[in-house]
């Protein structure tokens, strides 16, 4: 398996299906886009699926993994398909299995594996200015478009990843794994694959960061609210109101990000711009 084409975006159709097509864009291979299209078995999608969580500092070494019943209603597919996947990166050393415990992050570092078109460690050399200012350009016009394309299969399954955020609570990692599903989701739902990748790769932005933020008191609770709003505006096909909930949402993304940033002195030449 060439793990430098990796590409985890969530679909409009279950995972389940064994055949990945050129606009469902399960895992697209890139940057071959539309091209030379693999069959993937739903087990094999859900590991490269886990290995950009980890590859983006979303599951870090050490990390214990959610159960197989909440990992399988997040990513909508069967216990089964979770358990043959974690098996899989069991094997490769991704993943540490004990019996009578929860599956861990082995110790390793995926960082250099692409997700969609780029590395995290690629977008990570970016500061925090051009992110931002690259998410709103880019982000709020593809929302917009998921507005007028959404459809109701992709609405239910938003709203039982809002149920699953509530479920995780305060839990930073099991939050942002919902919250991962959540944005590619209504990225997808633009109906543009390739613009979808490269926001997807605008919001992996410095996520080991984006974990202390959502540990705060509040943080999940917060973004929970923006999520709802976002829901709402895109149920009634509101252009305006989805881009307008989207801007807020990543307004706030950028305004605790910087306020960690300043406070942990990290400019670097790079991460700020004073």
């Amino acid at each position: 398996m060439a793990y430098s084409n990796l590409s985890t975006g969530p679909t409009s159709i279950s995972v389940e299906a064994f055949v990945v097509t050129k606009d469902s864009a399960i895992l697209t291979q890139v940057p071959q886009i539309g091209q030379s299209l693999s069959r993937r078995t739903a087990r094999e999608l859900i590991a490269e699926k886990l290995m950009a969580l980890i590859a983006t500092n979303m599951l870090r070494p050490g990390d214990e993994l959610p159960g197989e019943r909440e990992l399988a209603n997040v990513l909508h597919v069967s216990r089964e398909t979770v358990r043959g996947a974690i098996q899989s990166l069991a094997a490769r050393g991704i993943i540490e299995v004990s019996q009578g415990s929860r599956s861990r992050v082995a110790d390793v570092d995926l960082s250099h594996l692409t997700v969609t078109i780029a590395s995290p460690n690629a977008i990570d050399s970016y500061d925090l200015e051009a992110v931002h200012a690259a998410r709103l350009h880019l982000e709020l016009k593809i929302v917009g478009d998921a507005a007028d394309h959404i459809d109701e299969e992709t609405l239910r399954k938003l709203d039982n990843l809002l149920e699953a955020q509530k479920t995780a609570g305060d839990d930073p990692m099991r939050f942002l794994i919902c919250d991962r599903e959540f944005h590619v989701g209504i990225y997808r739902a633009c109906g543009n694959p390739l613009l979808a990748d490269f926001v997807t790769d605008l919001y992996t932005y410095m996520m080991e960061h984006r974990r202390y933020v959502m540990a705060l008191p509040g943080a999940t609770a917060t973004s929970y609210a923006d999520h709802v709003a976002i829901v709402a505006a895109l149920k009634a096909r509101d252009r305006e109101a989805v881009v307008a909930a989207f801007r807020r949402h990543l307004e706030r993304i950028y305004e605790t990000t910087r306020d960690l940033l300043r406070k942990q002195g990290q400019t670097n030449g790079r991460r700020l711009r004073n």
